[in-house]
């Protein structure tokens, strides 16, 4: 089984993307963030004729977004919201073999790091702090298999960030949110796909910033998107990948490019 998850940006603005990514990569789960469409108004038809059949999405105009989308059947579905907002943040289904699948678009912040006087970035302790207390209750239910994906705007590692000290003041990347990923992460023990197969050390980054003159020559990233799956699906990952060169397709790329496993499923 392959899953992508992939900030997409507006998902009618860049269908021809979704095509592209489909017909070379092949994804059997694609999750989307950041759809920014009200839900009569997703493409439904459009990526069912790309093999996603099965749909489970919530959207906005103009802003945020989730889609769950899937040429593995699901038998249950669900939606939920945090911190009081109905913003479109969270969707998940459980595939039918079992496997319970979320797709998560956290807050962004806003641009100052003090939840004192940026109300965005108190939005997004807060969601962190529920979800994570969520998790920690669903902890206790009986073992079932889960995937957590999605854009997650915060880059937890040294290494997952092209400058540490830089970008310690910065939101995504500043320690409180970090210590916050942490528990949140925690609290269903999940592991990161990623990491398991690339060593903490070594540079990762799924995300590149418009403001850049040349992304590809700066290189300035973050790892803002990720993939987490529960301890009893760890020794099923076989790879991963990250679509570097996304950041770059024509003609009207996203600024995060998508994040891909395979998992030794049916």
């Amino acid at each position: 089984m392959r899953i992508v998850t992939w900030n997409i940006n507006s998902v009618r603005l860049r269908l021809d993307l979704i095509e592209r990514l489909t017909k070379e990569h092949k994804p059997d789960i694609l999750c989307l963030q950041e759809t920014k469409v009200v839900d009569d108004a997703f493409p439904r038809e459009a990526l069912a004729a790309m093999g996603y059949t099965h749909q489970h999405f919530q959207g906005q105009k103009s802003y945020n977004g989730v889609a769950f989308l899937s040429r593995i059947p699901f038998k249950e579905t669900g939606i939920k919201n945090w911190t009081g907002k109905q913003d479109c943040r969270h969707v998940f289904a459980t595939l039918s073999n079992g496997i319970e699948i979320h797709c998560v678009y956290v807050p962004a912040g806003g641009d100052i790091p003090d939840p004192e006087i940026n109300p965005k970035f108190a939005h997004k302790l807060a969601f962190l702090d529920e979800m994570t207390t969520w998790w920690q209750k669903r902890a206790q239910e009986k073992a079932k298999p889960k995937i957590l994906v999605g854009d997650m705007n915060i880059a937890p590692l040294e290494q997952d960030v092209w400058s540490h000290k830089q970008l310690l003041n910065v939101i995504s990347h500043t320690p409180i949110e970090v210590e916050k990923f942490k528990k949140l992460q925690n609290a269903h023990n999940f592991v990161d796909a990623l990491r398991h197969f690339v060593p903490a050390e070594e540079k990762l980054y799924s995300w590149w910033s418009y403001r850049a003159r040349d992304w590809d020559k700066s290189n300035k990233g973050r790892r803002l998107d990720h993939i987490w799956v529960t301890p009893d699906l760890v020794h099923k990952l076989k790879s991963y990948k990250i679509l570097r060169d996304a950041r770059g397709w024509q003609p009207k790329p996203s600024d995060h490019v998508p994040v891909m496993v395979d998992l030794a499923v049916s």
